[in-house]
């Protein structure tokens, strides 16, 4: 068995997100592993600017469909490329992304974690936080960003 056989990929969407997924793919491609595909819905933002509650639930269903999709053109993805891939939609109102995503990780036993970075550096990374880096430094399995 090889060291990595089950992968979680952090997902939301982006061409950073994109190219964390295409290594995953590659790498599980080679390990034989299975990927685990994971996006966050992050809804207190939203829960924070909508006063009606008919307005707040029409958003968080087109967040669970955006998420949706995100989740199924991955999983179509690996799947094309011969993989086992599971997906997983979480939605959180408190805390962080990066937890949760470090809470799966963890919560269903994989053995490492591929993610794309935006890549921010000096006062734009320190004023924007980075879920990327949380997930470094808080992860108990390895982290390939």
């Amino acid at each position: 068995m090889s060291l990595y056989a089950h992968i979680l990929v952090p997902l939301d969407g982006s061409p950073t997100a994109e190219r964390g997924l295409q290594e995953a793919i590659r790498l599980a491609g080679e390990l034989k592993a299975r990927l685990r595909l994971l996006h966050v819905i992050d809804d207190f933002p939203m829960l924070a600017q909508m006063s009606a509650i008919s307005s707040f639930e029409a958003g968080l269903q087109k967040m669970r469909q955006y998420g949706e999709s995100v989740l199924a053109k991955a999983q179509a993805q690996a799947t094309a490329a011969g993989l086992v891939a599971e997906t997983v939609l979480r939605e959180i109102t408190a805390g962080r992304i990066a937890d949760t995503v470090v809470e799966e990780a963890t919560k269903t036993a994989c053995d490492l974690i591929v993610m794309g970075t935006h890549g921010r550096r000096g006062f734009s990374r320190m004023a924007l936080g980075s879920d990327a880096d949380r997930v470094v430094r808080t992860s108990p399995v390895p982290v390939l960003l």
